[in-house]
């Protein structure tokens, strides 16, 4: 870590139709998602890991309060857009912190995204079944 700032930091996250706003600020490690808890707001584990995951590498854990405004999608794409959101923060408040979030995979968007269903198609890639008689 480089210099420790006192003003907030804001950055923007987003994953399959999810966007996550976040602040962090120095503190004791509390966080808020849309007013609930991480515990409340994700019950499975998996979510809260991968959400937590950037804190973790860059050993802010517990040292910012992060404060989520998170809107769209489900329970992972809401998890992942926020763990980015969280990475960019944290690279926003620490420069140096951008080789340990690449080599984690943290700062590269997943712009993976539903495929529109086909006109003449059940889904967006199946088909009916063939008869030929």
């Amino acid at each position: 870590m480089a210099e420790e700032s006192t003003e907030a930091v804001h950055a923007v996250g987003r994953r399959k139709t999810s966007t996550a706003r976040v602040i962090l600020r120095p503190g004791t490690g509390e966080w808020s998602i849309n007013g609930r808890s991480l515990p409340d707001y994700f019950p499975r584990i998996l979510h809260r890991k991968r959400a937590e995951e950037a804190l973790k590498v860059t050993e802010y854990d517990g040292k910012v309060d992060v404060t989520v405004r998170v809107r769209g999608g489900g329970t992972t794409g809401q998890a992942d857009a926020i763990r980015m959101a969280l990475a960019r923060s944290i690279l926003e408040k620490d420069d140096e912190a951008r080789p340990l979030l690449r080599k984690h995979r943290l700062l590269t968007r997943d712009s993976r995204k539903v495929e529109r269903k086909k006109p003449g198609r059940p889904k967006a890639r199946k088909r009916f079944q063939f008869s030929k008689r």
